[in-house]
């Protein structure tokens, strides 16, 4: 375990679950609502800060968005009509009344929490209704509207930083955060994420690697279905750690969709909590031993909003805190009774009962397998960009 040694921020207030879609959507702001409470009676908010959310400025949107996509947004609020030029009012993206207004509010969460750890004010920062990494410059995608991640990094290179690695673990591919960066060198994304030939949006592979300008500043691990936790790690321990050592960044971004779980409904990797967990953790190392600590996350995606999101991102705050949660002990008592409540089945442990394991790397390349030949194709089109062996 890590200590940390300054304190650690989440960024945070009901007013944040405003962003929703309606009850027939996927993305259920119930589930951030029941990671603070599961977190808050587990004591870990005892050891992080919470600040309320500022509202993003239309500046700061502009920081990324076009300004004609910004009116669209602020107009589809008022008249509720489609706009499918601006990806508005489809089954992913639907309008409700303040879809500008708590949109723009995520943002500055996250924009909050760059700040946090910008300052020195908080080594580690979270914002657990961030992680809106699908929107593009100009239109709505994959239940994102504005751009929170993007938005945020860029705020930290327009105040300074030169260096930022970002690593998406959500279950789709982080295609959105990707493009806004694709052809500048300071900004290294890298996404792990069910291969986009099983899944939306269908990009994210080993070849696609930068623009001209910054060509290996993006890096692309898509997974085979049916990808478990001993899979995973190794592809993670495979691809991510060396190549963020290697880039040495001032600022370590990254978004924590916790999608890939076995139980979530729309997708087919088979992560367990401790899975998840265990990719956190790492997380939380390497961003003490290349980037001084300074660690910004967000949430992102995950569907199974009971049983698997409070947990993962109650995991996540713990590796935040500096003291992660104890995968052995039982979720409380008061906590289930509100899940009851609700008239759903609270699960009754903070661990799905498995030990995370992996086979490093370096034991060597099976070619007859998808899993490896996937890391083998990444490691061949970036690692050799950044100076590395792509050999095991």
């Amino acid at each position: 375990m890590i200590e940390c040694p300054g304190p650690a921020t989440v960024v945070y207030d009901q007013s944040l679950t405003e962003y929703d879609f309606g009850p027939s959507h996927p993305m259920a702001p119930v589930r951030a609502d029941l990671t603070i409470r599961l977190a808050h009676e587990l004591g870990v908010l005892d050891r992080m800060r919470t600040v309320p959310a500022p509202m993003a400025s239309e500046d700061e949107l502009l920081l990324v968005h076009e300004a004609s996509y910004i009116e669209a947004v602020q107009r589809a609020g008022r008249t509720l009509v489609a706009d499918p030029e601006h990806g508005l009012g489809t089954e992913d993206d639907p309008i409700f009344p303040a879809i500008h207004g708590a949109s723009a509010h995520i943002v500055g969460a996250s924009i909050e929490a760059c700040r946090q750890v910008l300052t020195g004010e908080s080594l580690h920062a979270a914002n657990i209704m961030g992680g809106l990494h699908h929107a593009m410059r100009a239109s709505a995608s994959g239940f994102c509207i504005y751009n929170d991640v993007a938005i945020g990094i860029q705020w930290l290179l327009d105040h300074g930083v030169r260096r930022i690695a970002y690593v998406d673990v959500d279950v789709h591919h982080g295609d959105g955060v990707e493009r806004a960066f694709w052809d500048d060198p300071r900004v290294l994304t890298i996404s792990l994420h069910e291969t986009g030939q099983m899944l939306f949006p269908g990009t994210g592979f080993p070849e696609e690697v930068g623009g001209p300008e910054a060509i290996g500043s993006a890096v692309n691990l898509p997974l085979p279905p049916g990808t478990a936790d001993h899979g995973y790690l190794r592809a993670f321990h495979a691809v991510v750690s060396p190549i963020v050592r290697e880039f040495a960044p001032q600022v370590l971004v990254t978004q924590q969709g916790c999608d890939s779980h076995a139980e979530d409904p729309l997708a087919d990797l088979m992560l367990s909590v401790d899975g998840q967990r265990a990719a956190y953790l790492e997380l939380h190392r390497l961003a003490h031993e290349v980037a001084d600590g300074r660690w910004v996350a967000f949430g992102g995606g995950g569907y199974a909003v009971v049983d698997v999101v409070p947990r993962a991102w109650t995991h996540l705050l713990g590796a935040l805190s500096g003291v992660p949660v104890d995968p052995d002990i039982e979720t409380p008592g008061g906590w289930r009774e509100h899940v009851a409540s609700l008239g759903a089945k609270a699960p009754l442990r903070m661990t799905d009962g498995r030990t995370p394991s992996y086979r490093d790397w370096s034991s060597g390349y099976d070619p007859a397998s998808w899993l490896d030949r996937q890391i083998n194709a990444t490691r061949t089109a970036v690692f050799p960009l950044h100076g590395l062996d792509p050999l095991p």
